[in-house]
Order: structure tokens, then C-alpha cells, then sequence
């Protein structure tokens, strides 16, 4: 009989991946230091993942920085704070260490990328695409909402902020990209509510 795959190894080496991107970076992140963080074998590794680059992707997708449940009753103030989060994913944990160099990675592997995209992103979008579709119910965004379309209009500037580090990732950054993003989607009542205090009490 195969011997069964001990779940406590998984989890120190995904732990270790984790550790050591904050500390040295996605590019100088090698077999033999995760291995030896997480207390095991580079063959362990092998027996578990396909690659290097499939074992930070599962630890990626492991660690749910970034991904909250907004709901304030202010379409304005959850998009404020799903985008926060993001933020402060990319600029202080693994997350803007690893996806920089990891994006080239992903670009020569479209399976590895589909993965990649599936259990990191998805979560995150679907947070944010449930307040949404609240926005809409409430009427503080228009119907028929192409909610793909504007998860990438609120994601893209922070993200490509912490690609390129052309500027700075500010704590203003979040409610400047809500605010321009709904006034071209919204109705005009979230922009209503969140002068009106929606954005006061969540600061």
C-alpha cells in the first residue's frame, strides 16, 4: 500500500515558503532553504509539487491576506475597504515580494497561470463582487454592471503601482481609486452617502 502523505510536512513547507519570501525575495528563494526551514528533503518537495513555482503558488493561495467581507450598508466605504486590503497586501506582506517576479513565471506557463489566477484572485474578486452586487440591490450602482469589467478598473492601479513602484501606494491611494471609479458606475447616491459620512465613520 502507498504510504500515506503526511499533512504536517505540507504544512511546515507552504509555512516555510511563506517565511522566506518575506525575508529573501522571490528570486532567491531556492529548494534546499525551504527544505531546510520546513525540516525535510528537497525530494519531499518533489513528491508534492510539481515545481518551485507550484509550491508558491499554493502557499500564495494558502494565505488569505487581502481577502475581507465588507459590509457597512455603504457601497462607497466597502469598496474603500476592499481595496485597503489589497493595498496593504501588496505593500507589506509576501504578496508584493513574490508577484513581481512571479509574473514572468506565470506568463511561460498558462496552467500554472489559470491555477494562479483561480485560488489567489478568485477569492479576492468574489469578495469585492459581492459588494458590489449589494451596490446594485440598493441602487447605488447601475444594473446591468459588467462586475468584471470594474474588479479590474478598482485591482489595476494598485497592482500595477506595486509592479512598477513608479509611485507611492499611499493610505489615500484606495478612496482616490473608489471615487473615480464609481463616479463613471455609480448613481450618484453612493457618492451622496459617502460625503455624507459613510467614509468619516470608517476611518
Amino acid at each position: 500500500m502507498a504510504r500515506r502523505r503526511d499533512e504536517r510536512i505540507d504544512q511546515a513547507l507552504l509555512a516555510a515558503v511563506t517565511e522566506l519570501v518575506r525575508e529573501v525575495g522571490y528570486p532567491a528563494l531556492t529548494m534546499e532553504a525551504i527544505a531546510k526551514r520546513a525540516g525535510t528533503t528537497k525530494p519531499a518537495i518533489r513528491r508534492r509539487w510539481k515545481s518551485q513555482k507550484h509550491l508558491v503558488v499554493e502557499a500564495m493561495a494558502e494565505n488569505r491576506t487581502g481577502v475581507v467581507e465588507m459590509d457597512t450598508g455603504c457601497t462607497h466605504c466597502d469598496i474603500v475597504g476592499h481595496l485597503e486590503a489589497l493595498r496593504l497586501a501588496m505593500a507589506h506582506s509576501e504578496l508584493g515580494h513574490v508577484l513581481p517576479a512571479l509574473v514572468a513565471d506565470l506568463a511561460d506557463d498558462p496552467t500554472l497561470r489559470e491555477g494562479f489566477l483561480t485560488a489567489f484572485w478568485g477569492p479576492r474578486r468574489e469578495a469585492c463582487a459581492v459588494s458590489l452586487r449589494k451596490g446594485v440591490a440598493r441602487g447605488d450602482l447601475r444594473p446591468g454592471l459588467d462586475t468584471d469589467l470594474v474588479l479590474d478598473l478598482f485591482a489595476a492601479p494598485v497592482v500595477f503601482r506595486a509592479l512598477f513602484g513608479h509611485s507611492e501606494l499611499g493610505p489615500e491611494f484606495s478612496e482616490d481609486i473608489a471615487r473615480a471609479v464609481l463616479s463613471g458606475v455609480g448613481t450618484g447616491e453612493v457618492c451622496r452617502r459617502a460625503k455624507s459620512g459613510g467614509a468619516a465613520e470608517r476611518r
